[in-house]
């Protein structure tokens, strides 16, 4: 029975697993590899330096220790012995104050514009839609034609359009004026008559101011007022205005344009003048191609909306007579014929 004394119940963890001699072993192995590990400060070199500089008054040579492969020390951050500059607010107040008074003037500018503007209104004499295209100075002997102000009468969606064949015009009387130039180079280095350098000075001085008038105020007038009659107006006029650009590309001799034709038997008689009536027929090429895809373009967006020819003919025919000089020039035409009726009526009578 000697086998059942012991306690079936007991804790067999009653003794501490510590104390188990393999653990014992490790620990003590640990202890004799580290010695010292557990008494390390790492802020003893530095409270021997502070004492060192508070007995002599100088300050202590660090000598840099050398790393020894057996063993590595932690690396210390040295502290900052001067402390960072003191934030003045005196250095920026004379930026801050400069712009202040900058922004300052410029209010007092604007209130003064407006202010004018007011009393202008005030007095009747202030025209908002004043004309202000061409932009020519008030000393010229000319005056602004049209009111221009896309960012104004164009709706958002459309603006970016129209700029770009504001610019598109603007590139073609630039190319209109390099044909004379190319026209006049020409005739100076005698590979061409005079009559293409007539021609192109006659091309300049009507295409110029006849393609703002008749296709790109037309388009700016449909987008602003969403009409269908100068949307059609553009499209009649602009595509012709492209033949012409791409008859002006090819160049048909005493035409007026400098094209790769003109350009081709000008480069044997004069290597540099056909060389810039070649560069010019690119040009042309250029503006030719760019005009046939916003007409494509263009035309997508008309074909988008509710417009159509039929809407376009009421448009022009309520236009027309709306207009103050077409109804003085049928009242004064009915009025003409209703007094010759007359006449003729009291001869007839009389005899």
């Amino acid at each position: 029975m000697s086998g059942f004394d012991a306690n079936p119940f007991a804790d067999p963890f009653a003794t501490s697993p510590f104390s188990d001699p393999a653990v014992t072993r490790v620990t003590n192995q640990t202890n004799a590899v580290q010695p010292g590990l557990d008494d390390y400060n790492p802020f003893a070199d530095q409270q021997q330096a502070q004492q060192n500089k508070t007995s002599s008054g100088t300050l202590p040579q660090y000598n840099t220790p050398q790393m020894k492969p057996e063993s590595s020390q932690p690396a210390v951050m040295q502290p900052i012995s001067e402390p960072p500059p003191a934030y003045s607010p005196t250095a920026a107040q004379p930026l801050i104050s400069a712009e202040l008074q900058r922004k300052e003037e410029e209010l007092r500018r604007k209130e003064a514009e407006l202010q004018a503007k007011e009393e202008a209104l005030r007095a009747g004499t202030f025209d908002a839609r004043a004309n202000n295209w061409p932009p020519l100075p008030q000393s010229f002997c000319l005056g602004p034609c049209f009111y221009q102000d896309i960012a104004v009468d164009i709706p958002l969606e459309f603006q970016k359009l129209v700029k770009t064949m504001y610019y598109l015009w603007i590139y073609y009387a630039c190319v209109m004026f390099l044909n004379l130039l190319g026209a006049l180079a020409l005739l100076v280095s005698g590979a061409d008559s005079v009559t293409l350098f007539g021609f192109a000075l006659l091309a300049f001085l009507l295409f110029t101011p006849l393609s703002f008038v008749c296709w790109f105020r037309p388009l700016y007038k449909a987008f602003r007022s969403d009409s269908s009659f100068n949307f059609m107006v553009f499209f009649f006029i602009f595509f012709f205005q492209f033949a012409l650009s791409v008859i002006y590309a090819i160049g048909v001799p005493s035409f007026g344009s400098c094209g790769f034709i003109v350009a081709m038997q000008a480069i044997s008689v004069s290597p540099a003048s056909g060389t810039l009536a070649m560069l010019i027929a690119v040009l042309h090429c250029i503006f030719a191609g760019a005009s046939f895809f916003m007409l494509l373009k263009i035309h997508r967006i008309y074909r988008g909306t509710e417009h159509s020819f039929a809407k376009a003919q009421e448009e022009f025919t309520t236009g027309v007579l709306r207009n103050p000089h077409v109804q003085n020039a049928a009242a004064s035409a009915v009025s003409g014929a209703a007094r010759q009726a007359m006449n003729q009526s009291f001869s007839g009578n009389r005899y």
